[in-house]
């Protein structure tokens, strides 16, 4: 028997049924199943829909109220219609199907098409792939969302980008009867709960009620039980002044406090006795089940007529009152809610935000409704408040302290002001992505309670239970400053993040999104949400290559520093340039230690145009950007951290000078005092004369280390840059996974050093070196010079590493850098983790 486009033989036996998704044991089976009314219905479905999209054409452009009968009329010219189907909720496209593809093509070759004064855009029905979805694999919570070609003719028929975004918020948004069918339902567990939990309040929060609804949000409950801890304690202490009992109330037959003690019940128990009473006891609820084990536990269940999705918890009243702050806002200005909207849909789009399984690194819908919030706070005049500014404003009546955290802000907007800021939402969206393209993530903390960027560096002090789990990006809860709402993004998100809104940003600065098509093409937030950029990374974020020069970007780790930096670190008014010199002292251990390379510092480096600082300000000085002359006289006293050098047994005091040789010394940039005092915890660092500790010479060719000199920063004209000339002699890439295996082959295993570990990768270099000698090749293999400055303010702090071939005769320059990509950053961190 021949299988057919709809099977496949499995590899471990069997048949596997692709239009039904089911599996059969053998042939036998295979062909009774092929022969069931379930297949057969699934194929003759899938063939009467083929043959409806292969009949049809999709129509937009019409006029609101246009009824079937009109649409009718209008293609009837070309031939017979079988039917229509309409828009019924917006009205604004429909689905014209001919009884032959004869009058479809006579349909789709007239040039135009008009109706009623109106011009139709006409085009053939898109083709899509029939999949058959079981019941039981079918989530209720997705079959509402609309699809981007949904929108489309909705939002294309809008005249503004701010009525698009006003439309979005329309369409998305729960209807009334959703509204009331949720109203109606925390009534009735309001009403079963009060039987068992005397006094008790079930109060909704999150999405449904926070101002940012969509269609099929889950309904988030809190049963507040405060109350009913005091009737209990109350009802404890009557009966004991009599005598007796519990009240008659809580021995009723439906009450359930007499089987336990609500004060100091787990919140295991407590949620099992929920869990109990909406499985029993509430009609029309099904699949019932208590998570205890989530950050904050819950117990989930299904309204089965309507397929809502709900949650109970019984120890989230933060979660309400944020509820309450987002209502605050959106009552305080009215564009906050189409630009939460608009956010939200193009981050799905992008793919950053809406993991339909949960949970993962990506950016939540609270996350990405606080970035919004914090761009408004920041913008000139502020549109929004901070929460600070808030507490400040609230009167004696709304002061507020939940778990110890002050949630003070006042509960009437009314009393409030309004902004003087007059911006229309399209400005908004377009300087919403200007804003985070530019963002400093990795040295910022989002705070929109102080309603400004906080230095990471406050955040460092790993003491204590209160302290944010810091990341890529960083955003506080309001409220609750323990809670870093984005704690689960990693690396890729956070640039992807960036990525995408530097292109949005560009693609707003167009007409294509700031003037309605006159020629019926999408536009708007239409493009936005379809827009696709480059694939090109952020400049140096990976290598970055020129004509003559190559840039590799070392970000700003908080996992790659040691306890030591961090401490010094800590609270620093300008810690870019503290880590810089960190960085650039790695850098060149990982460049002379374990590559074996010469570096010598360099009296000028030469960049093009402007730069910004690390505060991120644009520095106006000359494209040649003058070094001090190299100081003449070694300091010897100062305390300079370092790291071991792996290859010697020497102690870090011994070989510190070898391994820190031209790390730069910093001054600030707005005055002529260095950065680090000779006190500081990190110290001016400058080279001390060789205590006796010499690096072995490879060869008669190879020279001497770079001098000992130290390199300064012209006070006059402040830089976090600084340069090297730098010298490779050995062709340390070529073959060196393969030395590294025989190293560790020839090790015993307890004493072979961690994959890539300074000192495993130090002794490949050695092997390589080792190799070249016995092959008699002796010579520099090629030059460059290495320019490194520190970035950020305006984007992701990192330093840049910068790097221009001077003789490269053998043109082995691009091998080395593709080389240097991975490599240079992966080991500065592990001397980093390690210094201090």
């Amino acid at each position: 028997m021949e299988l057919d486009a709809d099977t496949q033989a499995l590899a471990k036996g069997g048949f596997h049924c692709l239009l039904c998704d089911i599996n059969v044991p053998n042939q036998a089976s295979l062909e009774d199943h092929l022969k069931g009314r379930k297949h057969q219905k699934l194929r003759s479905v899938r063939d009467t829909r083929k043959t409806q999209e292969q009949h049809s054409v999709f129509v937009s452009g019409f006029q609101r109220g246009t009824t079937e009968l009109q649409l009718i009329d209008h293609f009837q010219r070309f031939g017979p219609v079988a039917s229509v189907i309409m828009d019924k909720d917006q009205g604004v496209y429909a689905i014209v199907q001919f009884n032959n593809t004869e009058s479809l093509q006579v349909a789709l070759a007239e040039p135009q098409h008009c109706m009623a004064g109106q011009r139709l855009r006409v085009k053939p029905r898109e083709t899509k792939e029939f999949k058959y979805i079981p019941k039981k694999k079918q989530d209720p919570s997705k079959q509402q969302l609309i699809s981007l070609e949904e929108l489309t003719p909705a939002l294309c028929q809008a005249d503004t980008v701010g009525e698009q975004m006003q439309r979005l918020v329309e369409l998305f948004e729960l209807s009334e009867s959703e509204r009331r069918l949720r109203e109606l339902l925390v009534s009735l567990l309001q009403e079963i709960f009060s039987e068992f939990f005397p006094e008790c309040k079930v109060l909704p929060f999150g999405s449904s009620v926070n101002s940012f609804d969509i269609h099929s949000c889950d309904l988030d409950l809190f049963l507040d039980l405060e109350n009913t801890k005091t009737f209990q304690a109350k009802a404890k202490s009557t009966a004991a002044q009599a005598g007796e009992g519990l009240s008659e109330d809580a021995q009723s037959e439906d009450s359930i406090l007499s089987d336990i003690d609500l004060e100091s019940a787990t919140s295991t128990e407590v949620l099992e006795l929920v869990a109990t009473v909406l499985q029993k006891c509430v009609p029309g609820v099904h699949k019932v089940q208590a998570v205890p084990s989530a950050r904050r536990p819950v117990v989930k269940f299904i309204h089965k007529d309507s397929g809502l999705q709900g949650d109970i918890s019984i120890n989230n009243r933060l979660a309400v009152r944020n509820t309450r702050f987002l209502q605050l806002c959106c009552s305080l200005d009215e564009r906050l809610r189409p630009l939460v909207y608009a956010v939200r849909y193009w981050a799905k789009q992008k793919q950053l935000a809406g993991n339909p399984c949960g949970g993962g690194p990506l950016l939540n819908n609270y996350a990405l409704t606080l970035l919004v919030i914090f761009f408004l706070q920041n913008r000139q005049p502020p549109v929004l408040p901070s929460v600070n500014h808030l507490k400040s404003l609230a009167g004696e009546e709304d002061r507020c302290i939940i778990d110890d955290w002050d949630c003070t802000f006042p509960c009437d907007s009314s009393t409030l002001p309004a902004s003087e800021n007059t911006e229309h939402l399209c400005t908004l969206l377009s300087e919403f992505y200007n804003f985070y393209g530019q963002f400093d993530f990795a040295g910022a903390v989002i705070s929109p309670r102080h309603g400004r960027a906080l230095p990471i560096t406050d955040f460092l002090n790993s003491e204590g239970d209160r302290n944010p789990r810091l990341g890529p990006l960083n955003i506080l809860d309001p409220f609750e400053l323990c809670h870093n709402v984005a704690g689960n993004l990693n690396e890729r998100t956070e640039q992807r993040l960036r990525r995408q809104c530097q292109e949005a940003a560009k693609y707003c600065r167009s007409l294509q999104y700031q003037r309605k098509s006159t020629k019926g093409k999408v536009w708007g937030l239409v493009r936005l949400f379809h827009q696709q950029g480059g694939s090109a990374a952020s400049h140096g974020q990976s290598g970055e290559a020129g004509a003559d020069r190559m840039i590799i970007g070392i970000p700003f780790k908080l996992s790659a520093l040691s306890g030591d930096t961090r401490k010094q670190l800590q609270g620093s008014g300008d810690f870019r340039q503290l880590w810089f010199s960190e960085v650039c002292g790695a850098m060149l251990c990982v460049l002379e230690n374990v590559l074996q390379i010469s570096c010598s510092p360099v009296k000028r480096v030469s960049e093009e145009g402007t730069k910004p600082n690390a505060s991120g300000e644009q520095s106006s000085h000359s494209s040649e950007t003058s070094f001090n002359e190299i100081a003449e006289q070694e300091s010897a006293n100062l305390d300079v951290p370092c790291v071991k050098d792996p290859l010697k047994g020497g102690t870090e005091n011994e070989t510190k000078s070898q391994e820190l040789k031209g790390k730069p010394c910093f001054q600030e940039a707005n005055n002529n005092e260095d950065v680090h005092s000779k006190d500081s915890p990190i110290a001016s660092l400058q080279d001390e004369p060789q205590s006796g500790v010499k690096r072995p010479r490879l060869s008669e060719e190879t020279p001497q280390p770079s001098s000992s000199k130290k390199q300064r920063l012209d006070p006059a004209h402040p830089q976090a840059a600084v340069g090297w000339q730098c010298t490779l002699w050995h062709k340390v890439w070529a073959g060196r996974r393969k030395v590294r295996r025989d190293l560790l082959k020839g090790l015993k295993e307890d004493s072979r050093p961690d994959g890539g570990s300074i000192e495993l990768e130090s002794k490949v270099t050695e092997a390589i070196a080792q190799q070249e000698k016995e092959a008699k090749v002796s010579g520099a293999v090629l030059e460059f010079t290495l320019h490194a400055e520190v970035v950020g303010g305006t984007e992701d702090t990192r330093t840049l590493a910068k790097f221009t071939p001077l003789v490269d005769g053998s043109n082995l320059f691009q091998d080395f850098f593709h080389f240097l990509e991975s490599f240079l950053p992966r080991m500065t961190g592990k001397f980093l983790e390690k210094s201090g």
